[in-house]
């Protein structure tokens, strides 16, 4: 008879420590006739992540000495102010005004030259002779006298170049003076009285030099013409109505001034008042300065 031998077995376990034990397992028989150890192994889990540590976030304050806050100061100061670079570009900036009044400079000569070598190509003057000299009053009214100035020349060289110097000329002596002295006037705020006086003695001015310059350019006398033919009209006139007296060069030469100051000044006081209606109605009311029945009419 075999005695029966009890042993006491230590079963070996192999667990993962991240995986825990997910079925049951029959308990090991302790009594069996063969020494016989029962060994189990756990596979791990494949869908287990490892552990999220968490830790209390620390902060650091750091203490800023005064030198270095006057100097965040400081930096902050400078990039807030605007460097003269961009005040100059700004629209109230010296450099935008006087590009500005450049471009509006050129612009207007331009437009003038052109318009008025169309009207001498086409035989049209007549027509729009009234409006030479507006760019002139206006840039002047708006940039100063000197812009004017500028708008005056470079008309008078485009034209040159365009046309010829007879019409660079005849430009300037008949409304490129005029433009500019009526311009200088009004922008210094001269009163009409004064402004039609002296743009009339401008435009009789630029009509004599206009005639003789076009005597040196035919070759002829054409002021000697003028006064002839005067001569001529006094002395069938006074024989006409009975008087019979034979007008001297002197009175000649007096009549043919004050006729071509009467025509000078009845124009120039039709374009002022052209030219303050249009000024008008572009907003430069302000600073015209204007008889009472004007301003009452417009």
């Amino acid at each position: 008879m075999i005695p029966l031998q009890i042993h006491h077995l230590t079963p070996s376990f192999f667990i993962s420590k991240t995986t825990p034990l997910h079925s049951s397992l029959p308990l090991p028989h302790l009594i069996s006739p063969t020494s016989q150890r029962t060994k189990i192994y756990l596979k791990p889990n494949p869908f287990s992540f490892p552990p999220i540590l968490l830790s209390n976030p620390t902060f650091k304050f750091v203490r800023a000495s005064a030198s270095q806050a006057s100097s965040f100061s400081t930096n902050e100061e400078e990039s807030t102010e605007i460097s003269p670079e961009l005040e100059d570009l700004s629209p109230d900036g010296v450099v935008y005004k006087k590009t500005l009044a450049l471009v509006e400079c050129s612009m207007f000569a331009a437009l003038t030259g052109l318009v008025y070598f169309l009207s001498n190509s086409l035989a049209i003057e007549n027509y729009f002779g009234c409006f030479f000299s507006l760019p002139i009053v206006i840039t002047s009214m708006r940039w100063g006298i000197s812009t004017g100035r500028k708008t005056m020349v470079a008309t008078t060289m485009l034209l040159l170049v365009l046309s010829g110097p007879v019409k660079a000329l005849t430009y300037l002596l008949k409304h490129g003076l005029v433009g500019f002295t009526m311009g200088g006037l009004w922008r210094s705020g001269a009163n009409w009285g004064l402004s039609i006086l002296l743009c009339t003695i401008v435009r009789s001015l630029g009509a004599v030099g206009y005639v003789l310059i076009s005597s040196f350019l035919i070759s002829e006398n054409i002021l000697a013409l003028i006064t002839i033919n005067i001569h001529a009209s006094l002395t069938f006139i006074f024989t006409a109505s009975g008087i019979y007296t034979v007008p001297s060069m002197g009175v000649i030469y007096a009549l043919f001034g004050t006729l071509v100051l009467i025509n000078s000044g009845s124009f120039m006081f039709l374009l002022h008042l052209l030219y303050s209606v249009f000024l008008t109605r572009l907003g430069m009311k302000s600073s015209l300065r204007l008889p009472r029945w004007l301003e009452k009419a417009i």
